[in-house]
């Protein structure tokens, strides 16, 4: 199912939606150059994260996912499986898991979390917190099939 429509307010309607990295692209990858700039980060943040081999899901949200010309940056979410180590990751892949790093090099606003991480909610909660906008409104977001 193609991604839907802007709202009103210029982004997703509320929810989770469902896309592959390359509908992502084709749908928020082009535009002015902060636009794209983004977009390269974003597949920079991909192929690290797929590189590391515990990569469970990728939730991207905020202004790379809205009608905004030039979105500020790139928020990732990267839900790691429960066997991932930091430990273990390859070298190049760590500057994804220390959120100053990442900002810094990337400019990108990556968070990472393991279902075992989570106390008192489930890993649909978690998600579905990132749907919320600091002003209290609502938007959706997409997640990333394989």
């Amino acid at each position: 199912m193609p991604l839907p429509e802007f709202n009103e307010l210029g982004d997703l309607p509320e929810g989770r939606h469902i896309a592959s990295l390359e509908e992502v692209i084709t749908r928020f990858g082009t535009g002015l150059p902060r636009r794209r700039m983004a977009t390269e980060v974003l597949c920079q943040i991909s192929t690290l994260a797929v590189g590391t081999g515990h990569l469970d899901r990728m939730v991207i949200f905020g202004s790379y996912v809205s009608n905004k010309p030039e979105p500020n940056d790139v928020d990732v979410i990267l839900v790691m499986q429960s066997t991932f180590s930091i430990d273990m990751c390859p070298r190049e892949s760590l500057l994804l898991f220390d959120h100053a790093r990442a900002d810094e090099e990337l400019g990108a606003s990556i968070f990472w979390i393991r279902p075992d991480m989570l106390l008192g909610e489930s890993l649909e909660q978690f998600l579905t917190h990132w749907e919320q906008k600091r002003d209290g409104y609502r938007r959706g977001i997409v997640e990333i099939s394989s």
